[in-house]
């Protein structure tokens, strides 16, 4: 279907505030139209927009912003294969913080027309007396505060600051960037700006969250920082880079062959945790110390596959922080809940996993995901938990009964017996649970 032929989906912005901000070409426009959608009606000039459905209820009844976004696309294509053309009207500006604006012009289905209209950054700018050209603002979505904002130091404008936690979120980011004694160091907030509740207020970053309560008309605007966000881990992916590029003996190095040193990173920390001790602090420092060493294996491989194009420390970091939210729907989805118990949290856990496996086409077998490079103790104690988890019966000859044996002792005469017949304890052990392992696995066989 070519361009012209397909059906219309013309897109207003409301302004920042009430209907005196409301452009005549806007007004112009939502006359043109019978059939009109809103956004949301929760704002001050939605009722310029009459007789129009809105997407309210979405906000109530899905599970996060994601499915908010896409139900309201998929129903304005709808409406505009059925109409021939349609208005959607949102708030402030149309190209501002207006995601199912940016999905809207990117489908191939319709064709979109986006008319300009005054938005709440030139009322921030009025409110603050300042040229955002010339002072370089930066601007922030606050969703995204701790990695939007790494590395800068200041001005910012941060918006989508609709609720307290939001700026809670955004104080525990900065904490450690903070001088409370340095007069710079405090953030304005922003809110109702253009309605006879309009306020503008310079608090500590102490007070950011429990000042006002926060809606969808606040933002906040960070003069300046005594240090940049997330600085310490800026700097650190930097010298990870510097290292690859300059430092011989990095660059000649592959994810194979550090393979040793991460493994012998990650055993140091496990023995720093073991040697743990609540009443001497210098051995939390040698836990830091060794947890640093780890870091610098994962940024190495990231400083690899970025040199490569293939993924970078970005793409790391979202992808956990990602999938943790999606295990973790008791805590982040929109109708939260305790989660029931805890067997209740790992069946759920389970049931995502095994929904993430079969959307990538991975199999999903009994034994699946038990890491093949980890020691035979481990090894043998992950087959025996999977196979009972399976409800697969793996015969293995229990102790003695009504014996006092000593476990451990039992397995370091087990390693001696293997050293008398000249046999290796982890090859041994992994062959035989291997063996039981496939004799579970197909038991007709």
């Amino acid at each position: 279907m070519s361009t012209s032929n397909r059906p219309l989906v013309e897109i207003v912005g409301l302004g920042p505030a009430g209907a005196e901000y409301v452009s005549r070409h806007t007004l112009d426009r939502v006359a043109a139209h019978r059939h009109r959608w809103l956004r949301t009606a929760i704002h001050p000039s939605a009722d310029v927009v009459t007789e129009a459905s809105t997407f309210d209820h979405l906000y109530e009844s899905a599970d996060s912003f994601d499915d908010v976004y896409s139900s309201i696309v998929e129903t304005l294509v709808a409406a505009a294969h059925e109409h021939g053309e349609i208005l959607y009207a949102v708030p402030g500006s149309p190209l501002i913080l207006e995601r199912t604006v940016r999905a809207l012009i990117d489908d191939e289905r319709i064709r979109c027309v986006v008319n300009p209209a005054m938005g709440f950054l030139e009322m921030a700018w009025a409110r603050l007396g300042i040229d955002p050209v010339e002072e370089t603002v930066t601007l922030v979505d606050g969703h995204t505060f701790a990695t939007s904002a790494a590395g800068v130091e200041g001005p910012m404008l941060v918006a989508h600051c609709h609720a307290n936690w939001v700026l809670s979120e955004i104080k525990l980011s900065a904490e450690d960037t903070i001088d409370a004694s340095n007069d710079d160091d405090h953030v304005v907030i922003l809110h109702h700006l253009g309605l006879p509740d309009e306020r503008v207020i310079t608090v500590p970053w102490s007070e950011l969250d429990r000042t006002i309560e926060a809606d969808h008309l606040t933002s906040i605007y960070v003069p300046a920082l005594t240090v940049a966000v997330g600085s310490e881990l800026v700097s650190f992916h930097r010298l990870a880079r510097t290292l690859r590029e300059q430092c011989p003996w990095d660059r000649e190095q592959t994810h194979r062959s550090l393979v040793t040193y991460l493994l012998e990173e990650t055993h140091e920390v496990v023995d720093a945790i073991l040697a743990l001790d609540p009443d001497d602090p210098s051995t939390d420092e040698h836990l830091a110390e060794e947890l640093g060493d780890l870091l610098y294996q994962i940024e190495f491989h990231a400083a690899i596959a970025e040199e490569e194009g293939r993924f970078t420390m970005g793409d790391v970091a979202r992808g956990i922080n990602d999938k943790l939210v999606r295990r973790h729907p008791h805590v982040f989805a929109s109708h939260g809940s305790d989660g029931g118990t805890n067997d209740d949290l790992v069946a759920s856990w389970d049931a995502i996993k095994k929904a993430e496996k079969r959307a990538k086409g991975i199999s999903d077998g009994p034994f699946d995901g038990i890491p093949s490079s980890s020691g035979s103790l481990a090894y043998a104690a992950a087959v025996l938990k999977k196979a009972a988890k399976a409800g697969i019966d793996i015969d293995v000859a229990p102790l003695p009964a009504g014996a006092d044996l000593d476990v451990g002792e039992l397995l370091l005469a087990v390693v001696a017996e293997c050293r008398r017949r000249g046999l290796d304890p982890e090859v041994a052990l992994r062959d035989v649970t291997n063996v039981r392992r496939r004799n579970a696995e197909s038991p007709g066989a």
